[in-house]
């Protein structure tokens, strides 16, 4: 009989190991989760961790079946082509002017539609905020052309003013999405703050900067970052609406094979041609600006998207 206790508590002892008990979760739902993240994080980084490993690689190793994930040296001439046909410098100015303006102006702007539909009571106030849900679902390709007819009569082509004056009125890229967030943001705030401070003698604005825009500090970087990367990645439309007066790291890429080839003709000898490595080290430059920004500001993006609700939840 003692055996047989000893034996059901040991077996006891096992389960609670392995598969937890309550709050507690066991080794084999963790060793589960773990194998889930390592196999979806995978899948999202083998194709950036492949760019980089490449970007680095010689026309040699290129060419070598033998190598696979470690260059034989770190051939960094690549990098050197890729900043010259880019023209980097200049470019990057650019495209950090042409996706920070508008991002800051349509994340001031945003967030102050967002507080408006969530603390004031107005006339059709719900037919305005269909109409705001209805230029998210609108293809933007339904109203490019009238966009730039538009901007063609007012002679704002080829200006950064193409992105400002939507953005300023609410209307940039996504700027529905980024409403919702504040909205929701907004709407789960407190209104007891607001009528404490109402009772002291403050107005609408200065409740608004005073006590809605510090606590809306995550939403505000979780806009941000998205209005940024959106508006670094357009490069249809900034195409069509810049021309040639002004460019973008995407925009240069998109060109890339043809400047490579007007800079470096393949007369020139082996290493004048152009080679996926070379290509490669272009794309790393296109997007390392975007991940310098993430890994800098990713606690608080991480936690605007906890708070904001992004998620769905």
């Amino acid at each position: 009989m003692k055996v047989k206790q000893q034996g059901a508590a040991a077996l006891n002892r096992i389960r609670k190991l392995l598969l937890g008990v309550g709050e507690n979760d066991g080794f084999v739902f963790k060793l589960v989760v773990y194998l889930l993240l390592i196999g979806i994080g995978f899948i999202y980084l083998y194709p950036l961790l492949f760019m980089l490993v490449n970007s680095f690689m010689s026309l040699d190793d290129l060419v070598n079946s033998m190598v696979r994930w470690i260059p034989t040296k770190l051939y960094i001439d690549n990098y050197m082509k890729a900043l010259q046909v880019l023209d980097f410098r200049k470019t990057l100015m650019q495209t950090i002017l042409v996706a920070g303006v508008p991002s800051i102006i349509q994340t001031v702007m945003t967030a102050v539609i967002g507080y408006g539909f969530a603390r004031f009571e107005f006339p059709l106030k719900r037919l305005w905020f269909a109409l705001m849900i209805a230029t998210f679902i609108i293809p933007p390709s339904v109203t490019m052309i009238p966009t730039y007819l538009m901007f063609k009569d007012y002679h704002l082509l080829g200006t950064l003013k193409t992105y400002i004056y939507p953005a300023f009125l609410g209307q940039g890229l996504k700027s529905a999405l980024f409403i919702m967030i504040f909205y929701q943001f907004f709407k789960k705030l407190p209104v007891v703050l607001e009528e404490a401070a109402q009772i002291d003698g403050a107005g609408y604005l200065k409740m608004f900067y005073r006590i809605a825009v510090p606590t809306a500090g995550p939403a505000f970087i979780i806009v941000f970052l998205f209005s940024f990367v959106w508006y670094w990645n357009e490069s249809y439309l900034a195409a069509l609406y810049f021309g040639n007066k002004l460019t973008i790291l995407p925009l240069e890429l998109q060109k890339f094979t043809d400047s490579f080839t007007k800079m470096f003709p393949s007369g020139g000898g082996q290493g004048n041609q152009l080679n996926e490595a070379i290509k490669m080290a272009g794309t790393m430059l296109t997007i390392a600006p975007l991940l310098v920004v993430y890994f800098v500001l990713q606690r608080w993006f991480v936690e605007g998207v906890d708070r904001s609700g992004i998620t769905g939840e």
